[in-house]
């Protein structure tokens, strides 16, 4: 496993982190999650993402209790903030009281002191942005929280973020999570630019694009028996990705692979750490083979020639 650090400050995790979205506490059975993350720390991982909202904290509880067995200085922990945790008008969003509520309920559930990073899972058009900030500053200063991120933030609000950070003298984001792939790629117009310039670094989820850059899916087969595409919970976004043009892509990117002697997958994930603006790439996995076929992507340093293939596939 390789490392990098994250934005300016000297926290370091691994290129490949482990998430939670739609697995832990929900499709995945609780010994095979189990299993899952103690192969990923075997390997090397040492960034565990999850957050309150997915299945309702269970994800949040999986994860607490398979990490519970390690030293909690061995890993990264991360959690998050914002979507609806109940039908009340303040269990929702980025308020001083809806923050300090959940960090309280994470931590609970997943049997700790304190998360490495807290995230706003999105931007809070209802509270400014100086109460979200001086709430996890003070969260910070007592020692509950050790660093900051946000997560499908646009340019324009993370520089909102930081602008408002600094004139109050608050703690600084340091990580930004966006969707990111290779048939998605919206972040590197604005987002990375304006997260290279001061210090922000993406540690981005959906990689293999909803499972569609594994090439399990094919013109002649668009939802291959016990996929994500087959489960109508999961495959909510997945619809999308499963255009003519788009697999047709992911076919050439599948010839690409095939001549490095890699997976398609690993491929994906070598293409995203190509990114030096990219600290780590969020994997989902519901079984330990899983992980360790997508651990082998950071072994893999594409050359300029193949970069340029893809460029010309993606175009």
């Amino acid at each position: 496993m390789k490392y990098r650090r994250l934005g300016r400050s000297g926290l370091k995790v691994s290129e490949v982190s482990l998430g939670s979205w739609l697995t832990f506490g929900a499709s995945t059975e609780k010994e095979k999650a189990i299993q899952t993350i103690e192969t990923a720390y075997d390997l090397g991982v040492n960034s565990f993402d999850t957050a309150n909202m997915y299945e309702r904290g269970e994800s949040e509880k999986v994860v607490g209790e398979a990490l519970s067995k390690y030293a909690r200085d061995s890993y990264v922990l991360a959690t998050k903030v914002f979507w609806p945790m109940g039908d009340g008008p303040n269990d929702r969003g980025l308020s001083r009281k809806h923050v300090f509520e959940q960090l309280h309920a994470s931590l609970k559930r997943l049997k700790t002191d304190y998360v490495d990073i807290y995230y706003c899972h999105r931007y809070d058009p209802d509270t400014p942005v100086d109460e979200t900030l001086r709430t996890i500053d003070d969260l910070v200063r007592q020692g509950k929280i050790l660093y900051a991120g946000v997560s499908e933030w646009t340019a324009q609000q993370i520089q909102e973020a930081l602008g408002t950070a600094d004139k109050y003298l608050l703690n600084r984001i340091v990580v930004n999570q966006p969707s990111y792939s290779m048939l998605q790629r919206y972040i590197e117009k604005e987002v990375l630019p304006v997260s290279e310039q001061h210090g922000i670094s993406q540690i981005v989820f959906s990689p293999l694009a909803q499972g569609v850059l594994t090439g399990k899916y094919c013109l002649s087969n668009r939802a291959p028996e016990g996929s994500r595409a087959t489960d109508t919970k999961a495959n909510m976004y997945m619809g999308q990705l499963l255009t003519d043009e788009t697999l047709l892509k992911v076919e050439k990117l599948g010839g690409i692979a095939k001549d490095l002697d890699i997976s398609l997958s690993q491929l994906a994930i070598a293409w995203i750490l190509r990114q030096p603006g990219v600290a780590s790439t969020l994997v989902g996995a519901t079984k330990p083979e899983q992980i360790i076929e997508n651990v082998k992507g950071v072994e893999m340093t594409l050359t300029e020639e193949v970069i340029s293939n893809i460029e010309e596939v993606l175009n």
